[in-house]
Formats: structure tokens, sequence, C-alpha cells
């Protein structure tokens, strides 16, 4: 079967969806001689609509075997498990589908033709649930607690309800996919289905015979005697009368008309469409890419910052964001649910958790905030940890609790990971109170790295940042 027939048949099965015609939608993909991954999708969509639970299972099996990234299909495989009451199943699909989205808060499928949104925050919800079937509590709050860093406003209420049912031990209902959404065709190639005829049927306008029927083209003209003699220019130049972009994700392109391209390229954008579809140039090669892959670069002005390194100088200071002035500290607070934990360590910070959270969740949250293993942390009631404050797998969670007050509650917290040593290379003298002031020699101790150009240390007492070239780590045998 050619494109062109499968595109037609695809067009017209989608057609027949949104005339709620399931049935001949349904039968028309599945005539569909070699279906892509996106059509696999569709025909599994229907089954679920039918509740043909198996073939729905077979049909999102063929689109993921066809498209290992697409996450909407291990996402809806995994609501096929969760209806089939195979939660181990399902579980690993919503992994996978998690991880497909790449650290990414959401995935808008618009530019590939469906009409829907993934959140990050409905794969974690979803995640969280099925450890609840499986029994596993603990885990299902830790999901829901990393739900919370992805939540976006409208997604926040059903989150905290799910919580509330984690910590009752209760089940709660899953976040599902409309079925009746189906990925479509682009329509660019759907409107070249029809034949049309550009030139139209040959006139003639004049003629010095009467009545001549000759029609063609008129006879070559003489050329320019003084015309230009400098050669063609090259492609490549030419490319760059288009825009630059940096490509931000891999595409594959399942038409003659599209280009593959992996994140890092440099593209040349020649043409944007009203479809989200960019026409590029990228090593002599054009087609079409989704413009939502790609990020605007600016050549010139990268270009024009650069310059020659300077010797013993510190680089650029990092930039600081302005926050809430002395006189009115800008706090987070409590809410019905969460309860603010105010942590002591070398520096003062808060964290927000449900009330009554069990242990696993309250170091999770904490060492993510310290970019830590929960292992290497010790938490404790008091400044000083001694038998009766350390707060340890086997602590009784409520007495912890019940020493908050207000929504908040105090805990101090150690690490047992290694201190990194450094020693100064150069001196470093600096009248900003933020800094560290150290000499030649000195070893300072690594608090964390603040970018790649500026690391924080402590020395004497004094904490500060400092440039990260003017000192090294010392080998493990002398720390």
């Amino acid at each position: 079967m050619s494109f062109v027939d499968t595109l037609r048949q695809w067009d017209e099965a989608v057609t027949c969806a949104e005339r709620q015609d399931l049935s001949e939608a349904l039968r028309i993909f599945l005539s569909i001689q070699e279906p892509n991954s996106k059509i696999c999708f569709d025909i599994g969509c229907l089954h679920l609509l039918n509740q043909n639970l198996d073939a729905a299972e077979k049909a999102f099996d063929c689109s993921i075997r066809k498209d290992e990234h697409l996450a909407i299909a291990f996402f809806q495989r995994g609501i096929t498990f969760h209806r089939k009451k195979r939660y181990e199943e399902s579980l690993a699909d919503f992994v996978r589908a998690y991880k497909a989205l790449r650290g990414n808060q959401l995935i808008d499928y618009k530019a590939l033709g469906l009409r829907y949104i993934l959140y990050a925050c409905e794969v974690l919800y979803n995640m969280a649930l099925a450890e609840a079937h499986l029994g596993n509590w603990e885990k299902a709050q830790l999901n829901l607690v990393k739900a919370l860093d992805y939540k976006t406003e409208s997604k926040l209420n059903i989150i905290d309800r799910a919580m509330q049912s984690t910590l009752k031990q209760k089940l709660f209902k899953p976040v599902e996919f409309p079925s009746k959404v189906l990925f479509k065709p682009n329509k660019h190639y759907v409107a070249e289905l029809e034949k049309k005829d550009y030139l139209g049927k040959a006139k003639v306008v004049a003629s010095v015979t009467p009545q001549d029927d000759f029609s063609g083209f008129a006879p070559l003209q003489p050329q320019v005697e003084d015309g230009p003699t400098c050669p063609k220019e090259p492609e490549v130049l030419r490319a760059l009368e288009g825009e630059p972009h940096t490509v931000l994700y891999e595409f594959v392109p399942e038409t003659s008309d599209e280009l593959a391209v992996v994140p890092g390229n440099v593209v040349f954008v020649l043409q944007k469409g009203a479809d989200n579809w960019a026409f590029v140039v990228f090593n002599e090669r054009r087609g079409l890419v989704p413009y939502n892959y790609l990020e605007r670069l600016e050549i010139l002005a990268s270009k024009q910052n650069k310059g020659p390194p300077l010797s013993r100088e510190p680089p650029t200071r990092p930039e600081r964001k302005p926050g809430p002035t002395p006189s009115q500290p800008k706090e987070a607070q409590p809410t019905d649910n969460m309860c603010i934990v105010k942590v002591h360590f070398t520096f003062s910070f808060t964290v927000s958790v449900p009330h009554g959270s069990s242990y696993a969740v309250l170091t999770e949250k904490i060492s993510k905030k310290l970019n830590l293993p929960p292992t290497s942390i010790t938490l404790s009631l008091t400044s000083e940890v001694s038998k009766e404050s350390v707060i340890n797998t086997d602590t009784d969670m409520k007495t912890v609790w019940s020493h908050a007050s207000g929504g908040r509650i105090n805990l101090w917290c150690q690490t047992k990971e290694k201190k990194t040593r450094l020693v100064a290379l150069h001196s470093y003298e600096s009248s900003n109170p933020e800094d560290l002031n150290f000499q030649e020699g000195d070893t300072i101790t690594l608090l964390s790295r603040v970018n790649q150009d500026w690391f924080e240390g402590q020395m004497n007492g004094n904490t500060g940042i400092f440039p990260a070239s003017f000192v090294e780590e010392l080998p493990e045998n002398s720390q």
C-alpha cells in the first residue's frame, strides 16, 4: 500500500470517528496494511472504547514496537493493564512513560497531530495508584510527593486528594486519556491528496497568423551583454539566509518530506507554517521538522561575547535573584494538610510535606533539596544527635509529628558523606561580603557548586563563594 493510500484511509477513519461512527472507523483502520505507530495507537484507543482490552493491548504493543519513545502509548497501555487488574505491568508502563518525558513537565502532542498534553504529574499520580493497588503505600506517597514538584494549578487538587487517600490507605481513581482523541494525519499532506492543475489550459493571446491555434512558449531572449561574472552562491551560504535554530529533541521522519534531526543539530528555518511545522535546511538537506522541537539561536551575539581567557582573573559573578527585604521575610505558609519543615543544616531551608508523612517521604524530600542520597543524612529533633532525638526507620512518626505546632516543625540534619576539601592555587581577595577570602595554599571545605565557575566553601568558620579556577581538589589520601 502506497503512502498516499495509507494517508487517505487514515484521514477517512478519523473523519468517521469524529462522526461517532466508531465501528466504521475501526474497520478502515484495520484495513491499512502497514500502519505506523500513530495509527496503531488510534486502533488501540478505539478498542478501549469498545472494552476490547486484549485487542487494545496488542495495538499498543504494535505502536510501542514502531516508536519506543512514544510516551503516550506507554501511558495508554498502562491504563489497559490497570483495567485488566495487572497492576505490576501497569506500574512498569507508567514508569516507562515517565522516563520518556525526560524530566520535562509535559509533552504537547499537537505538533504530531494529537490534541492532548501529557503531564508528568499525572503519570506519577497513576504510578502512585498502581503502587497502592500492590500495597506499597509508602512508595505511593513518594510518587505523589514527586508529582507535587511537577504540578500545575489545575492538577493540584487531585494530587492533594490522592495524598489524603494514601495516608488513610484508601484507593483513588486513575487519570485516563480521552480515547476519542486520535492522532490525525498532517493536514498539508491531506490537502495534497486531490490533484490540482496549476498550469491550466494554454490559450492563444495574439498571433501574426489569422486563426492560429499554436500554443507554447515564447522564443529564447538574448542574454544581457554586461551580466555578472561572479560564480553561483554556494548552497551552504544561501542557507544562512534562514534563521538558525538548535534542535532540542530527536525527530524521526515518517515521510520523505520530513527531515531526521537529533538534539544539538543546528538547522536554518527557511519557512514556518501556520500548523507549527518548519521547512528547514541541515547539511544541504531540506525537509519538514516540528517547530516546537527547535529553539532559536543567536549566533552573532554569541560570537561577540567570546574573548580570550584572562589569567588569574575571576569569572563573571553568578546572578543573584532578588529576594524579600529583611523587614518583610517571605515564608512558605502551611495549608490544611501540608506541614512546613524547617531544616537546620550548614544553612537553613524549608520543605513542604503532607502532615503525618512517613520517614521515607520526609527523607526523600530533604535529600532531594540537598542533592544527597537519603542514606547519607541523619535527622534529629534537637541540635544534638542522641538516641532519644534521632529519627530513623524505627522511629514512631506519630511522635515526631506531635512536635509540630501551627503547621510547622523544626528538624536538624547532619550528613555522613565525606566532605570534599580543596587547596587554593592562588590568593583570592574580594570586598563583596558574600565572598570567601583566602591565601595561596589554604585548605577549604567545599559546601556546594554554585555553577561551573563558582564554588561555595567554608574556612576558619567563614562561609562564602569563590572562583572554581582558583582551587583544586585535594587527593583522597591527603583528605
